[in-house]
């Protein structure tokens, strides 16, 4: 799954080292108004997904385990994408949550060559 299907999780697991919830989002379109705003929904998403309690009945192993988002980027985040990122980093901490992001496989894309 990807950004543009704000309905599914992409993928969740517990962190080995943590033991942490780790819902996943894989954001593998170039940084741009049309991307922030589907990512940005896909957020929501997931933080309702917590948020409602929703999480524990599909996920059962969560239950009194912190959560935490990982956004998975193709490309390196641009100015832009991380004001954005910084702002939903603030929001999913207000919902108890962590929010992070780091690259896809073995760098961004966009920094080959």
């Amino acid at each position: 799954m990807t950004t543009e299907n704000s309905s599914v999780i992409d993928a969740a697991g517990i962190d080995k080292e943590t033991g942490s919830v780790v819902l996943s989002i894989f954001a593998h379109m170039p940084w741009d108004r049309e991307s922030l705003l589907l990512l940005e929904e896909k957020i929501n998403r997931y933080l309702g997904f917590i948020e409602s309690g929703e999480i524990f009945e599909a996920y059962p192993a969560a239950k009194g385990r912190p959560c935490v988002i990982e956004i998975y980027c193709h490309f390196r985040p641009t100015d832009d994408a991380l004001r954005f990122l910084d702002a939903a980093f603030l929001v999913a901490k207000e919902y108890g949550s962590a929010l992070q992001y780091t690259h896809a496989g073995q760098g961004y894309i966009d920094d080959a060559g």
